[in-house]
């Protein structure tokens, strides 16, 4: 039969089965479940109509207000209103309000509600960040979510996997970000259609959780249905720091199964761009320099933990952006924010110029700050760059890391970043 890699062991785990191959169909339990307000109040509808009284687990659910917070108009308070109400009524503890959390998947990270070896679904397609804790993650539908609601389980089919092998050392201002921008330009922004990335090999374990974070966020981009990393000393430290709860390691048999390997090496990587409206066309910042902005954002749950705002602070510190753009930063969560105000980078940040939002996925969706004006050019170092995505369908979105948008807002125009560095 040969053997089974991380995902297929985390699902076969969860349906209670010795072994299962990709193609298979199998009935999951699920561990953890994550809505937030733009999907949640459908499920919560859904699950109603349903009929029953109680959810099955109400400590395996986790509701977080954070693409429109504050509530900008009457409707998304009434949105965020059905969150709370259903918080209360099935006697949930984890609701994750305006000013006490983040965005979604920060939070579910950062408060202990993601462990290694666990199912986790989520109604937003960027669930997949948390493989790179070692779960199986992935976004599902807002009906879908319902039924998980009542009865804790899933259909799901087993998905191949895509072997994603990374090998050598980032240079100055070349991040994870870079990386995974290069990957999607060369898988395709429909290359990996329900199947699993499993991201692997020295460069990997070397990287920050933070890093890790970035590359699995952005599985979705190439149509995947999750990205994952093996758990390994820094993934458990990471979430022992923040949960007490037991958890399982799963980690790919020698002899485990692929679709294909695909091999990266970050020795000569350079600064990466997605330019417009594709996520997957990708091109150095040098093919591209030059490109005119008009507003550059730093933050989403791709790139708002404090490693990203730090590199983004080394290039902006004694200087400022350019007259005639604005810079916008939003922290990821709470948590980020307070480390960023006690550290000082909030301060660099205002003394720049840029504007320091609420943790909230805010710019990033087009929600309800941040939005471009037709013909308006923006550089940002969140996941997706599609028509209309953060405002005006006549604006242009180009995503790069949080060292390349930095630089940007400086110059007023796309810039390598590695042209501010020290020496």
């Amino acid at each position: 039969m040969g053997g089974m890699n991380i995902s297929e062991k985390i699902l076969a785990h969860a349906s209670e089965k010795e072994y299962v191959k990709p193609g298979e169909i199998v009935d999951a339990k699920v561990d953890m479940a994550m809505i937030n307000e733009i999907t949640g109040p459908l499920a919560i509808q859904i699950f109603k109509r349903i009929g029953l009284e109680r959810v099955w687990d109400n400590q395996r659910i986790v509701l977080v207000l954070d693409h429109q917070v504050p509530a900008d108009s009457v409707k998304s308070a009434e949105l965020h209103k059905i969150m709370r109400m259903f918080a209360k009524e099935q006697n949930i503890p984890f609701l994750y309000d305006v000013g006490d959390g983040g965005i979604c998947h920060q939070v579910m990270v950062e408060k202990g509600h993601v462990r290694p070896g666990e199912l986790i679904v989520g109604a937003d397609s960027h669930t997949c960040t948390y493989g790179a804790l070692g779960a199986f993650a992935t976004g599902i539908g807002s009906t879908e979510m319902a039924a998980v609601f009542a009865t804790g389980k899933l259909w799901l089919r087993v998905p191949s996997t895509i072997r994603i092998d990374v090998t050598g050392v980032f240079g100055e201002f070349v991040t994870p970000k870079d990386l995974i921008l290069y990957v999607i330009g060369e898988i395709g922004a429909d290359g990996a259609i329900y199947k699993a990335i499993e991201f692997t090999g020295p460069t990997i374990r070397q990287m920050s959780i933070s890093g890790r974070l970035t590359l699995c966020n952005m599985a979705v981009e190439m149509g995947a249905k999750t990205g994952i990393i093996e758990p390994d000393e820094k993934t458990i430290q990471y979430v022992r720091e923040r949960t007490d709860k037991p958890f399982r390691i799963f980690r790919s048999d020698p002899d485990a199964r692929y679709e294909k390997t695909m091999e990266f090496n970050v020795d000569n990587l350079e600064p990466m761009v997605a330019c417009p409206h594709s996520v997957d066309n990708v091109k150095p910042v040098k093919d591209v320099e030059g490109v005119e902005i008009d507003q550059a954002f730093l933050g989403s749950c791709t790139n708002g933990r404090l490693e990203d705002l730090e590199v983004a602070a080394r290039i902006l510190k004694g200087r400022h952006v350019k007259k005639g753009v604005r810079m916008l930063v939003t922290p990821a969560s709470s948590e980020v924010y307070l480390e960023a105000l006690r550290s000082g980078l909030l301060e660099v940040f205002v003394r720049a110029g840029a504007y320091v939002c609420n943790p909230a996925c805010g710019a990033c969706f087009g929600g309800h700050m941040g939005l471009l004006a037709a013909g308006e050019v923006c550089i940002s170092s969140s996941n997706r760059n599609f028509i209309g995505r953060m405002g005006s369908p006549e604006a242009k979105i180009y995503l790069a890391s949080p060292a390349t948008v930095a630089a940007s807002a400086v110059v007023g125009k796309i810039t390598d970043p590695r042209r501010f560095l020290e020496g």
